[in-house]
């Protein structure tokens, strides 16, 4: 009887013994706040893209070095216009090349991109299969200096590459070249100007920001693009969010379940500044959340729009990887 109860004791006891005790889960460490501005100069000539992880610029243009951007997936073939230097488009609806010779009808019926990035949203829109002639207003450079305009032709896109015609719109410098995808860009640019590919984004997967003029779409009292100086989101798989309740110094990890973050690439956009009639101001209670294209997350918000000498076009900002 005694041996049986000693051998149910022993069992019990080699059972808790075994047993794996809890690991508890760390606290999540965050990262430090960091502090960093970049210079787009007072006439905002520059388009300069971010990294967040290693907090360095990774790339900088002028902006008027490109026309059009053509994506590089091997299956999405959109077109996207320079918005940066307030670029319309117009589908004259017309095939024949030659024909096209001005710009009748475009002022009543010319498009701009949608800020929203979206490739549905696009000027251009579904061109395959038509090889209708687009009037491109190629919009103003960094001096305010318009660029004329040329007609263009989408004439074929393949995994690989599209196969485009443009010219004047009195038909000199007609040009038919070959503009070649590379998966690992976003898109590959077009300068009119250099009748050529450009080299403008930094590799998709190496930055998070471009702090860029674009063209924004104002809805009141009618829609009205206008030209509007802000911070950009990487198409690729980067997302974001604003919070204008919660302080910067109370977010923090645990509240990334409550935000619903957006593709959209103007999310963070230009009114994290205003407009005084004499200066801008920061707000610097716009906080945006983050997730960039490796997966990491940050919080961000402004803190200026000037630098030391009072110069416009130097937006500063705060920011903590969470």
């Amino acid at each position: 009887m005694h041996k049986k109860y000693f051998i149910a004791l022993f069992s019990t006891f080699i059972l808790y013994a075994c047993e794996k005790e809890e690991i508890p889960v760390p606290k999540h460490d965050p990262g430090h706040v960091i502090t960093n501005s970049v210079n787009m100069n007072s006439d905002y000539k520059w388009q300069i893209y971010f990294d967040l992880k290693t907090n360095t610029v990774v790339g900088q243009n002028l902006k008027s070095i490109w026309d059009l951007g053509f994506a590089c997936s091997e299956t999405e073939n959109h077109i996207i216009l320079n918005s940066a230097k307030s670029m319309f488009c117009y589908n004259t609806l017309n095939s024949n090349f030659n024909t096209v010779t001005d710009t009748s009808g475009f002022s009543s019926d010319k498009k701009c991109d949608h800020p929203s990035g979206h490739p549905d949203s696009t000027a251009i829109g579904e061109w395959e299969g038509f090889n209708n002639v687009y009037i491109i207003d190629r919009g103003y450079n960094e001096n305010g200096i318009h660029q004329g305009y040329k007609k263009i032709q989408f004439l074929n896109a393949t995994s690989t590459s599209y196969t485009i015609r443009f010219a004047d719109l009195n038909g000199n410098n007609d040009t038919t070249i070959q503009v070649a995808k590379d998966t690992n860009y976003n898109f590959t640019f077009l300068s009119f100007t250099n009748a050529s590919s450009v080299i403008v984004e930094p590799p998709k997967n190496t930055w998070d920001l471009v702090f860029s003029q674009y063209t924004h779409i104002f809805y009141e009292p009618e829609p009205t693009p206008y030209l509007v100086t802000g911070c950009l989101l990487n198409r690729h798989q980067t997302m974001a969010t604003i919070d204008s309740t919660t302080s910067f110094n109370t977010i923090n990890f645990t509240l990334l379940t409550s935000y619903s973050l957006s593709s959209n690439i103007n999310t963070i956009g230009y009114n994290w500044k205003t407009y005084s009639g004499s200066t801008y101001i920061t707000h610097p209670y716009y906080n945006y959340i983050i997730k960039d294209q490796e997966g990491y997350y940050y919080k961000l918000h402004f803190i200026d729009f000037y630098n030391a000498s009072g110069i416009k076009g130097n937006p500063k900002w705060e920011f903590q990887q969470l």
